[in-house]
């Protein structure tokens, strides 16, 4: 899985996709290619809109199809190349969906749970390792996979979401950990930075992944099952653990 801030790299000759070709060169005719995309008109704070947008978002709501939605914009320009890739995969989650290109796309991007998008039959769940190509350590999508792992009390969010299936529009609820607001009290913790930066930063120190030079960007390689298991451990260690928890899957 793939993190990338483009302008961090230095200029490339066929931008994003000389990006996405050194890749898919890099990992051979056996490897995955996968980004977070998300979609792009999923709404995180329709509260905080102009009363006549926020009226009129909810009298017509988008519909979500993962054959057309477009990637989340702030998540970089490499997501929209990827999900527009020939042969690329979407995994059916609106708001954490996952796109892939390669040997194992398909079998990486499906199943996707409704009920926990970042969870243990997630595609997150089948991450090998993650690149972060001059992206910051907040980025690291996977660590809300470890949120969703950790048996420490969290907050959850419900909502509502018009999807395409089998080519008719259908209401779909969707239950899963905060990603915006914030699965965990962490700013109880008095952090000085973002808390998956604190989180990536110190599983360096311990030697979970490692960093070096691409252009001129900084980066980093973490072995995924690795970082989430220290991640998990982090969360539990600040947050305890809820009495009925299972163990961690």
């Amino acid at each position: 899985m793939v993190h990338t801030r483009m302008s961090a790299i230095g200029w490339v000759v066929g931008g994003s996709e000389t990006v996405v070709r050194a890749l898919l060169d890099a990992l051979g005719p056996e490897g995955t290619l996968a980004a977070y995309a998300s979609w792009q008109d999923h709404v995180y704070d329709a509260d905080d809109w102009p009363a006549e947008h926020r009226d009129a978002y909810l009298a017509e709501p988008p519909v979500f199809d993962p054959a057309t939605a477009e990637a989340a914009r702030d998540h970089g320009r490499i997501p929209e190349r990827v999900r527009t890739w020939p042969g690329a995969r979407r995994s059916g989650h609106p708001e954490a969906n996952v796109v892939a290109i390669g040997a194992r796309a398909a079998w990486l991007t499906s199943p996707h749970p409704a009920d926990d998008g970042y969870g243990p039959e997630s595609p997150f769940a089948r991450i090998d390792q993650v690149l972060l190509l001059g992206a910051p350590l907040e980025t690291i999508t996977l660590l809300h996979h470890a949120e969703a792992l950790a048996r420490a009390p969290k907050r959850r969010v419900t909502f509502r979401i018009p999807v395409v299936d089998d080519g008719r529009v259908a209401d779909r609820t969707y239950t899963d950990i905060d990603t915006s607001g914030a699965a965990y009290p962490y700013k109880t913790l008095g952090l000085e930075e973002d808390e998956f930066a604190v989180i990536a930063r110190e599983a360096l120190a311990v030697g979970i992944g490692v960093s070096g030079k691409v252009g001129r960007a900084e980066s980093h390689v973490f072995p995924a099952r690795e970082l989430t298991a220290f991640a998990v451990r982090w969360i539990e260690d600040r947050f305890g653990v809820s009495p009925d928890a299972g163990p961690t899957r």
